[in-house]
């Protein structure tokens, strides 16, 4: 096992405009913003250090989500997609890592028990429901560069793991947690409730 503590990347730049209701950081969940519950999970499931990619509405999250001890990684190009937020957010990874987990602030039934999982794999891996990739995404730091440079606009990691299938562990996490992210006022409410 590697000595370096366990490292997460938080993608929460979004400015949920296909939700309509905000910034998918700030919406209410279960009393508090819902950055910091994707925060509590990954801390409970091992991560010892978070950055977290921040955009839209950067300063009404700073301002109202309590991040603690986290590296807050400004993403000017939020707009832009995805993309943007990953390559920012591995630039700023301590170079000494092994690898990181990249999560999504829009999956809140992450659970601890699935993060944990995930670090206690090797290599390229994602979180798997019922057999179908999911979130979050265990990236060592050998594929790093690779992964950045194939992050345009909403693909995120997409092309890191489609050049890399055969490389790529699936961890199933379907009976501890479920990958759905919310995108729609449906589903949140579905959540919310």
């Amino acid at each position: 096992m590697p000595s370096t503590p366990p490292v997460a990347l938080l993608l929460a730049a979004g400015a949920g405009r296909r939700l309509g209701l905000g910034p998918k950081a700030l919406l209410p969940y279960r009393g508090r913003p819902l950055i910091e519950h994707a925060l509590a999970v990954l801390r409970a499931g091992g991560c010892e250090w978070i950055v977290v990619v921040l955009g839209a509405g950067v300063e009404e999250v700073l301002a109202t989500a309590e991040l603690g001890d986290c590296g807050v990684v400004r993403n000017a190009d939020w707009a832009s997609g995805m993309g943007s937020s990953l390559r920012a957010g591995l630039s700023a990874l301590p170079a000494d890592a092994p690898s990181a987990l990249v999560a999504l602030v829009d999956t809140p039934g992450l659970t601890s028990a699935a993060v944990a999982r995930l670090l206690a794999s090797e290599g390229l891996a994602a979180a798997a429901y019922g057999g179908m990739r999911g979130h979050p995404v265990l990236i060592p730091a050998r594929y790093w560069a690779e992964a950045a440079e194939g992050a345009v606009g909403d693909a995120g990691a997409r092309a890191l793991f489609a050049a890399r299938a055969g490389e790529v562990l699936l961890v199933e996490c379907g009976d501890v947690a479920t990958g759905d992210d919310v995108d729609t006022v449906d589903q949140w409410e579905r959540w919310r409730g």
